[in-house]
């Protein structure tokens, strides 16, 4: 992309769901705006332009999409030091109160986009409300054996292990289910950090329970991989305590997976449908929890319900095709601007 209208960088060297989300969504942009990715760690195929030749580029209205402190910092010298004549737009995914030097840059942003009504409120100011989409074309119904062949059905906690994403309510819930629901085990996959004692702790309660064997700790899947990870789940759990939005309900859904998540945390009130695509639980409340499951599992025939439910309400509501065409329009809008 040699000229673009819009710039979507990525400052971040270490792949995150911030990352995930602009590859994800420049293919399907690019069909309808000149856009192109920069900065650093960019896949192969990817629309992209250096950073470098950014100030060299003719001075006419563009677009800069930034998603960190440190792009909305690059975005402002592009503006102010080189010259170049760009609307800076900001994407808010914190349910938290931001910082002085956010709130400094945020001042000076044209646009701001929130993920959710949690981050808007936080926000100084907000042009627009444009939810996170899943690529459900990827993220689609089908059977997988990517943790090992089982007789077992599977329940599924993903993400990092730590206390914010509330592993450790899951793991209390299944000490006291899976005794109870032989048919079935649980698989919590993602990264832990070696020096923390937080994943060593939930292992030794799980041994405690005698349980070592059906719930496993599963190394962390790259992206490409994750469509695979939720399709062997007959069943998904989202138990955080804090999220900015949180994705990974709209991913078990899409793959046609009913999905248990914590209530007021992200958009995970907004994402389920409660009773019909899954179930919603007061955070950090095993015994909440516990009893949501157990609807679940007691029920196969609640579960088979869910799972085209939960697919159609993805399809509509949460599609990335979705996201992208918002995002297009607002850049649309700014481009028309003076």
């Amino acid at each position: 992309m040699n000229d673009p209208d819009v710039f979507a960088p990525n400052l971040n060297r270490r792949q995150s769901g911030v990352s995930a989300t602009v590859f994800s969504l420049v293919p399907l942009q690019e069909k309808q705006i000149a856009i192109a990715a920069t900065g650093v760690a960019l896949p192969d195929g990817l629309a992209q332009i250096p950073l470098w030749k950014i100030p060299f580029l003719a001075r006419r209205q563009r677009v800069w999409h930034a998603r960190r402190n440190n792009e909305m910092i690059v975005g402002l010298l592009l503006k102010h030091l080189f010259r170049s004549r760009l609307k800076l737009v900001f994407t808010s995914s914190s349910p938290r109160k931001r910082g002085g030097l956010t709130r400094w840059l945020v001042a000076r942003m044209d646009a701001i986009v929130a993920t959710n009504a949690v981050n808007a409120s936080v926000m100084p100011s907000c042009t627009a409300i444009i939810p996170h989409g899943v690529d459900t074309n990827a993220f689609q119904t089908g059977h997988s054996a990517i943790f090992g062949a089982t007789e077992h059905k599977l329940i599924g906690c993903f993400g990092r292990v730590r206390q914010k994403k509330g592993t450790h309510t899951f793991v209390d819930a299944m000490c006291d289910l899976l005794p109870q629901f032989p048919e079935y085990s649980a698989v919590i996959m993602g990264r832990i950090q070696d020096a923390d004692t937080y994943g060593a702790d939930l292992a030794a309660r799980i041994k405690a329970a005698g349980l070592e064997s059906r719930i496993t700790f599963e190394a962390e899947q790259p992206i490409a991989q994750m469509p695979k990870a939720y399709q062997s789940l007959d069943i998904y759990v989202a138990p955080s305590l804090l999220e900015g939005f949180g994705l990974t309900p709209l991913e078990a859904m899409s793959c046609g997976v009913p999905t248990v998540a914590s209530r007021d945390v992200g958009s995970f009130n907004d994402q389920i449908v409660e009773g019909k695509t899954g179930f919603l639980f007061p955070k950090e409340n095993a015994n909440a929890l516990t009893d949501a499951l157990r609807n679940l599992m007691s029920s196969p025939e609640l579960t088979d319900q869910m799972r085209s439910a939960a697919r159609a309400h993805v399809v509509q509501n949460f599609s990335l095709e979705q996201e992208a065409d918002a995002l297009v329009e607002l850049y649309r809008r700014l481009l028309a601007s003076s």
